[in-house]
């Protein structure tokens, strides 16, 4: 009787916690207001601009113009966390290199309406590419560039368009394998909602890609970079580090991996 009763506990208790991983998901999964901005000086000139949703939610981007008919543009998607002004180390190195970008803000990040899903930042990201059209930047000028969960959104809107170019920084190949990663013991891909599922889609993308991610990553196995860099179809660069983090360190050598990749796309 005593063992049965344990046994009863054992599985309400697993029970419970996985209808609670069921319900607040996407509070695991997405994180507006974290915030580990470190005060670095923002050293690149910007423009704030407004990118109206088709679902007319307005987002926040930050817009920089060296020369929209001499160079390319990056489109840069950042992660599950914190706001644009958490980028600011890594964007004040575009201005040593010829390039503009559009720094997007997710539904529910920096003050946007909204909340984050699957669909949702689809959709962002692909009001994002149609603004930049509509300000006179060519699909074939401009860089898709996905850091972390953004490489989930890359690899979506990049499928069988012309791009110049794709960076994925500390990709994961689906969020059912790193649900799983986390949490082996729940059936995760029953339990998601937002799947992200970029490694069925890599076949499907054309454009040259460079894939960054550390050994020493603690979020996303690096494994998982390792796998996006297999299946992602030449032209493909890689730039693996064996002792940066999630978050990875934005230092001579990755700078000069961007620069390069940047360079072979003219």
């Amino acid at each position: 009787m005593y063992n049965l009763f344990l046994i009863s506990l054992v599985f309400l208790v697993y029970f419970i916690v996985t209808l609670g991983l069921y319900v607040f998901q996407r509070n695991l999964l997405y994180h507006p207001m974290e915030n580990n901005y470190s005060g670095d000086e923002l050293t690149v000139k910007i423009e704030k601009v407004k990118i109206t949703t088709e679902d007319n939610i307005d987002l926040l981007a930050w817009y920089h113009v060296k020369d929209n008919k001499k160079y390319k543009t990056i489109l840069y998607l950042h992660g599950n966390a914190g706001s644009l002004e958490n980028r600011i180390h890594k964007i004040n190195h575009f201005n040593d290199m010829n390039i503009n970008f559009l720094l997007l803000s997710w539904r529910g990040f920096n003050g946007n309406a909204g909340k984050p899903t699957e669909k949702g930042l689809y959709q962002d990201a692909r009001s994002a590419v149609d603004w930049l059209i509509n300000h006179g930047i060519s699909e074939e000028k401009i860089i898709i560039y996905g850091e972390s969960l953004g490489t989930g959104v890359a690899t979506e809107i990049a499928q069988n368009k012309n791009f110049a170019g794709i960076i994925l920084e500390s990709p994961f190949t689906s969020m059912i394998a790193a649900g799983k990663s986390k949490y082996p013991i729940f059936p995760i891909k029953l339990l998601l909602k937002d799947k992200y599922e970029s490694d069925k889609k890599l076949k499907n993308i054309i454009s040259p890609i460079l894939v960054m991610h550390g050994e020493a990553d603690k979020i996303v196995p690096f494994w998982m970079g390792e796998k996006i860099f297999k299946l992602a179809n030449e032209p493909k660069y890689s730039y693996f580090s064996k002792y940066d983090d999630h978050m990875m360190d934005f230092n001579n050598e990755l700078i000069n991996s961007l620069k390069l990749f940047i360079k072979s796309l003219n």
